[in-house]
């Protein structure tokens, strides 16, 4: 038996071992994506090729005359892989081009795959019976079988695949994906090459010269496969390098098979100086003498990851805490998901965050259905939790926080897992940590505030004692010139727009004065009322100011329940100052609509008007103290209802626009009071 059929022995059975490696590999990593899908059925025809090429050569040396079931299998084998890889070759790289964005999925898509598919079913429906009923068969040149039309149709195949690497090669973010596409175009190149000497021109080389070139392209598949493993382990190619429990477990497995192979190769090749179960045992038992210096090499390794993980995990920590002290939750969970996703590699990241203890109806009908009891208690812990983050969990009790990730297979690798848990585990320090100086800047602001009104209400005092007084008087004069009846109609008129011009002013002044009171927070202000005879009250008041403007006043009022632990007077300013803004913002012909209901446990008042809507530009500024869009407001009325709402410890929500680009919705819920039981 020549040394080239050992060669191909041997390459065969490498090249079988590599190609189910990678089925496994991909098997358990179950990403869902087209590409994965036919990178393994382009494993699976490679490993179709290779195990059948191993079956016919070891039936041939231990077979004078190879059983007819035995040859016709490997056929089979063969001619499956040999009929489907140019397809696939073709398919693969559409695929990854598609990932990478160098292709749009459509008509050209589906007409190239068409045009890829097509032959192979041609060579199964005629040329397979053919090849079956042929006496011969030459197992180291297997495509010849199949006809100057297959190898033309593999070679140019290969041809677009060097192209298309060419053009990943180009266009690769760094070193090692420029080598591997490099490393796979040159292969390519070689295989169309090889492909057409073989299998298209023909007779051009000599036997001993042709059996070298089949064994070459025979093999050609072995190196790519082999330094694929390398990459995706170093530069985690495609994303499975962080499956590494996935690697290690598989390629522990496959080198173990391929020792056996290699075992029981030797031992045939020296059965006749030794006995086969000696030359095994000797084999197998030399394994001992590699153990010591296995050892040391894997402690080195560990104790390098570990150092590597545990500086990348503080480096990690450290952009947190940093995060952190910027003390915007929202942002802080917004940060974590982009840099969790990018430092670990997964598909997608969903970071939420809440109030210890916080348990909505929501968690609990979650619980229900999905069989679990309550929320515990207990110490606060950031979790950790491993699915689609589309799809709802359950957070409550002791949670105040829990980090969702998706990985891009089917679950995560050990040390992945063991980091992002170590990670949950710190992020309980950086989270109080931005709540506390969240807090800090709150009390500090709500302190300048303070300092700011009081300053505010001194100069308030001081302007209502030096012009109210007067204004009183004027106005007091005024009205006594009204009841003379000698007063000329002319000045009659004039004195009116004095009187309401002068009311008009005093309005503003009791409107700055309520505003430069400090505001109580917390619902400590005593006091309660029915907020629907509230809302009545005004809107009776300003019935009259919104037939003027030509505009409809609806109201939505219930009739019990919306008792409210608000005061009369804070009340009576929220509904007063939203109605207000809502009917001068209301062109004629519009209609604005005044609600109140309980809802939630909570009072919730609503005023909806159909104007305009409110611009991009006052959006941020809206709830700021003297900011108006009016010529002649004070920039007072929102800012009076937002610190009357947070008195009481209530909440207020706006929308714009509400429908058709127009409108505006402001909507206040308020609790709702507190019966005492006799």
């Amino acid at each position: 038996m020549s040394s080239l059929v050992y060669v191909r022995l041997i390459g065969s059975t490498a090249g079988t071992l590599l190609q189910l490696f990678w089925m496994v590999v991909i098997l358990g990593y179950r990403r869902q994506r087209n590409f994965e899908r036919v990178f393994f059925l382009l494993s699976l025809a490679l490993f179709f090729f290779y195990s059948g090429s191993l079956l016919a050569l070891n039936s041939q040396i231990f077979y004078s005359e190879p059983p007819a079931l035995l040859t016709a299998f490997a056929k089979t084998l063969l001619c499956a892989g040999l009929c489907f890889l140019p397809p696939l070759l073709i398919h693969l790289h559409l695929e990854y081009s598609q990932t990478r964005g160098m292709l749009q999925g459509g008509t050209l898509k589906r007409t190239l795959l068409i045009a890829a598919y097509a032959p192979a079913l041609y060579f199964l429906l005629r040329a397979y019976p053919l090849l079956a009923n042929s006496p011969g068969f030459d197992f180291l040149v297997p495509g010849n079988a199949l006809g100057r039309g297959y190898g033309a149709w593999l070679a140019l195949a290969m041809l677009i695949s060097a192209g298309w690497e060419i053009r990943f090669q180009l266009k690769a973010t760094d070193q090692a994906q420029s080598f591997f596409h490099s490393l796979l175009a040159a292969v390519f190149a070689i295989g169309a090459a090889l492909t057409i000497q073989l299998h298209v021109v023909s007779g051009g080389l000599p036997r001993n010269l042709s059996d070298v070139a089949s064994t070459a392209l025979a093999l050609l598949a072995i190196l790519p496969s082999a330094v694929l493993i390398y990459l995706v382990q170093r530069y985690n190619f495609l994303q499975i390098g962080r499956q590494k429990n996935l690697m290690y477990a598989v390629s522990v497995t496959f080198l173990a098979l391929l020792y056996l192979a290699l075992v029981r190769r030797v031992s045939t090749w020296l059965a006749p100086e030794i006995p086969p179960e000696a030359s095994a045992a000797v084999l197998l038992f030399v394994l001992v003498i590699f153990i010591e210096p296995m050892q040391r090499m894997l402690g080195r390794r560990l104790q390098e990851t570990a150092q590597r993980e545990t500086d990348r995990m503080q480096r990690l920590m450290a952009e947190i805490q940093q995060q952190a002290r910027q003390g915007n939750e929202p942002t802080l969970a917004r940060f974590l998901e982009t840099r969790l996703q990018a430092t670990f590699e997964l598909a997608a990241v969903r970071v939420t965050f809440q109030k210890e203890g916080q348990i909505g109806e929501h968690h609990r009908e979650f619980a229900k259905q999905h069989g679990l009891g309550e929320p515990s208690y207990g110490k606060p812990k950031v979790v950790l939790s491993v699915g689609k983050v589309a799809e709802p969990f359950l957070i409550g009790g002791n949670v105040v926080g829990i980090v969702r990730v998706q990985p891009h297979g089917s679950a995560l690798s050990g040390e992945t897992r063991a980091a992002l848990e170590f990670l949950c585990e710190q992020l309980l320090g950086a989270l109080d940590l931005c709540r506390l100086i969240a807090e800090k800047v709150r009390l500090e602001r709500e302190l300048a505030e303070r300092e700011r009104l009081a300053l505010l209400g001194q100069m308030a005092a001081s302007i209502s004692h030096n012009l109210k007084n007067p204004l009183g008087s004027i106005k007091t004069i005024l009205q006594v010139q009204m009841e003379n009846p000698e007063l000329p109609e002319s000045l009659r008129g004039e004195t009116r727009i004095v009187l309401d011009e002068i009311g008009r002013l005093s309005s503003k002044l009791n409107q700055l004065l309520r505003f430069s009171r400090p505001a109580v927070r917390g619902g400590s202000v005593e006091g309660s009322c029915d907020a629907a005879a509230v809302v009545e009250e005004v809107a009776g008041v300003l019935r009259h100011e919104a037939e003027r403007r030509g505009v409809a006043l609806e109201l939505q009022l219930c009739t019990s329940g919306t008792r409210t632990a608000a005061a009369y007077d804070a009340v009576n300013d929220i509904v007063s100052n939203l109605l207000v803004n809502a009917l001068e913002a209301t062109p004629h012909g519009g209609h604005v609509n005044v609600a109140a209901a309980a809802k939630n446990g909570s009072c919730v008042l609503t005023v909806e008007d159909s104007g305009p809507g409110i611009s991009p530009d006052a959006r941020e500024k809206l709830l700021q103290p003297f900011f108006t869009t009016k010529t002649q407001g004070t920039g007072l009325g929102l800012a009076i209802v937002a610190r009357r709402v947070a008195e009481f410890g209530g909440e207020m929500e706006w929308d714009s626009p509400v429908s058709d680009g127009r409108g505006t919705r402001f909507e206040v819920r308020l609790p709702m009071e507190r019966r005492t039981e006799q």
